[in-house]
């Protein structure tokens, strides 16, 4: 069985990315002590502006406006953004409607704070179907879980799927989008789970092991739209090597048969080995050759057309900041050495906003060679093997390739 040679690395006059950002965007903020403390990407953009991301000749930092109940309605319930509402103006929860749980307390503001992460990402869809940018990121984003009617999994609005709802309505006829996170991407595969125009692939740790509980392999879609749900389920301690043999097995064959419009994806950094809440042990190095295959994928299949979203990640110093500023420095088209040390500036000021010392470098020093591809052999022992022959199975039929070949 064979799979394609990546495709040769995007040409960095391809690559203009606008940045939406906003010093608001921290406000997403559910208190002391829960895992999603907005410093991971008040962290990201400081680290990301001293290495100069932000200033390259192709880089624009732009500003945006919140998401309207209009644009939030076209996932969310009426009744469920007015809930939201209520609670982030009294401080009340919502019972049944997942605010006020320990994974969403509610907080003061949680409507317009949930309403601006939206916005953001809705801005990059435009700017990216307009032609106003090729590529377009809000790393604030990536709030995958929140379905149309409940907050989930620190999620109060699904930030990804009210932009590709957007598309959509600006007549996009396929939209494909790419979850790496380490947990199932549950809440956009439910948004579009009956619409064929949507391709969702997310590979994440199996749900036997990890929140959500979904994603296993035969959850493929509604009908009508079969094979349009992709879900990589992995065994707790995939690493880089068998992670990207995962994505290479999946990923480019799908998108190569799909070709998208337009490429969303999702990069939670909480598949890394540091992170508190989930249990694979991927490293910097593997996330960034990630980026890496996104990148040249979105070019390949999408016309270069790409919105980057963050997502997950819960090791706020070691790991997020360096991963998404990785993320933003790939999508500008000039990747950042791994071997670069991190500015003392940002080190001190890590150390005075969080006590904490942070890594001195950009890597991991983890060598990772694309060397492990799908083409190598399928081996019905490995585990994760069997995790790939499940999804593929499941699902490349309906894309008229054969499991085993990928033809």
């Amino acid at each position: 069985m064979s799979s394609s040679a990546p495709s040769p690395s995007p040409d960095p006059a391809d690559c203009g990315l606008t940045i939406f950002w906003d010093e608001k965007l921290v406000s997403y903020d559910f208190g002391p002590g829960h895992p999603m403390n907005p410093v991971r990407v008040e962290l990201t953009m400081a680290l990301a502006r001293e290495l100069g991301v932000p200033d390259r000749p192709n880089v624009r930092v732009a500003g945006f406006e919140p998401a309207g109940d209009a644009l939030l309605g076209l996932v969310h319930e009426e009744s469920y953004i007015a809930a939201v509402k209520h609670a982030g103006a009294t401080g009340l929860p919502e019972i049944g409607l997942g605010i006020g749980t320990p994974d969403n307390p509610v907080f003061l503001g949680m409507h317009d704070a949930s309403a601006l992460v939206t916005g953001a990402s809705v801005a990059a869809a435009e700017a990216v179907w307009t032609g106003g940018a090729a590529h377009a990121a809000n790393i604030s984003g990536g709030l995958h879980h929140a379905l149309g009617g409940a907050a989930s999994g620190f999620c109060v609005y699904n930030d990804p799927a009210v932009a590709i709802a957007w598309l959509l309505e600006q007549g996009a006829e396929r939209v494909a989008y790419v979850d790496i996170d380490v947990h199932h991407g549950d809440g956009v595969q439910a948004a579009f789970y009956d619409d064929p125009r949507v391709l969702t692939i997310s590979l994440h740790e199996t749900p036997r092991t990890l929140f959500p509980g979904t994603g296993f392999p035969n959850e493929t879609g509604g009908r009508g739209a079969e094979g349009t749900a992709v879900n990589v389920a992995l065994p707790p301690g995939t690493a880089d090597a068998p992670w990207m043999r995962a994505f290479d097995a999946v990923v480019p064959p799908l998108l190569r048969r799909f070709r998208p419009q337009v490429l969303v994806t999702q990069h939670g950094a909480d598949a890394h080995a540091l992170d508190p809440l989930a249990h694979l042990i991927l490293t910097v190095d593997g996330q960034r050759t990630a980026y890496a295959a996104l990148h040249r994928l979105a070019h390949e299949t999408a016309g270069g057309r790409w919105i980057l979203t963050g997502g997950g990640g819960y090791e706020l110093v070691q790991v997020v900041p360096r991963a998404w500023t990785h993320l933003l420095a790939e999508a500008s088209g000039a990747p950042i050495p791994p071997e670069t040390k991190t500015p003392e500036a940002w080190r001190e000021f890590v150390r005075t906003r969080t006590d904490e010392i942070a890594p001195r470098r950009m890597t991991d020093g983890t060598d990772v060679v694309e060397v492990h591809r799908w083409g190598s052999g399928y081996d019905p022992a490995n585990p994760v093997d069997q995790a790939v022959m499940a999804t593929r199975r499941a699902v490349f039929p309906e894309h008229g390739l054969d499991p085993m070949t990928d033809e």
